[in-house]
């Protein structure tokens, strides 16, 4: 396992940003036959627009899912699992991706999909990204990879909604936006980033259900993937980050930033740097 540091980057090329469908797709031509394309995937409780202040300073083809129950792309939330969370993403990759190679990019809960993500598309996923990812034990489920707390306090309260024949989903938008700005660790959200991260077309309302199903990481070996770890985060301690990296296949580089737990919207200079040095 490899560890390293990364330093400052410039903002790349001109780029148009558009949507298709389920998808927030930005493309650049290189003359290429089949570029390279950078698959974007968010984490609970937002959308694709998270990655919003990343996406102009990326120099690759670009492809920001939205996982189920976002934007157009209705899902009973109650049920929806890590499964139904693959078979969106690997068919918008299908559908608007160009046939090249692709690297995975996943923050959060998003790490839950990539495995089955590999395991549809195979050889053309060439490497991976993982921020703030989660990463259960093998065969394990999300849920093993919450504080003590969190994961004991979601199995009451999902035991007890099951019994009153309710769902427990996670929460959107604040009624005060200010419960938001220390949540993440790092430095305080400035206001013009606390309006970002609040704006009810990133919060939204989520499952907790993809929580609860397994997810093996065993057959992804081989895959160069890059973790990159914020040591200040407060949703996914970074003790646990340090575990989680652990479990993963070889080959593995860890990047450890001193940030709280929205590296790609607080820093989205320095997560286009820690990109564009990805192997491809």
């Amino acid at each position: 396992m490899q560890s390293c540091q990364v330093g400052p980057t410039c903002g790349r090329g001109p780029w148009r940003d558009g949507r298709r469908g389920n998808v927030r797709r930005r493309a650049i031509s290189f003359g290429l036959e089949a570029p390279l394309t950078l698959v974007l995937i968010h984490g609970g409780g937002t959308t694709a627009r998270f990655w919003d202040r990343l996406i102009p300073l990326l120099g690759e083809e670009v492809l920001a899912v939205n996982l189920p129950g976002r934007a157009d792309r209705s899902a009973d939330l109650a049920t929806l699992s890590v499964d139904d969370e693959v078979e969106s993403v690997v068919g918008d990759i299908r559908s608007e991706a160009t046939d090249g190679p692709i690297t995975l990019v996943a923050h959060s809960s998003g790490g839950l999909v990539v495995p089955g993500v590999v395991g549809a598309l195979g050889n053309r996923v060439g490497s991976i990204v993982l921020n703030a990812a989660l990463v259960p034990p093998e065969g394990g489920c999300g849920i093993d990879c919450m504080k003590v707390r969190h994961r004991e306090g979601l199995l009451i309260a999902v035991a007890a909604a099951k019994e009153a024949g309710r769902a427990v989903t996670l929460p959107g938008s604040p009624p005060d936006p200010e419960s938001f700005r220390h949540v993440y660790g790092g430095d305080p959200l400035d206001d013009e980033t606390l309006a970002f991260v609040v704006d009810p077309v990133r919060c939204v309302e989520d499952t907790v259900h993809h929580y609860f199903q397994a997810v093996s990481w065993s057959h992804v070996a081989g895959i160069p993937i890059t973790y990159v770890l914020t040591e200040h985060d407060r949703p996914v301690a970074p003790r646990t980050q340090e575990e989680m990296v652990l479990r993963l296949p070889p080959p593995v580089t860890v990047i450890r930033i001193r940030s709280g737990h929205l590296l790609p919207v607080t820093d989205p200079s320095l997560f286009a740097d820690i990109l564009a040095r990805t192997p491809a």
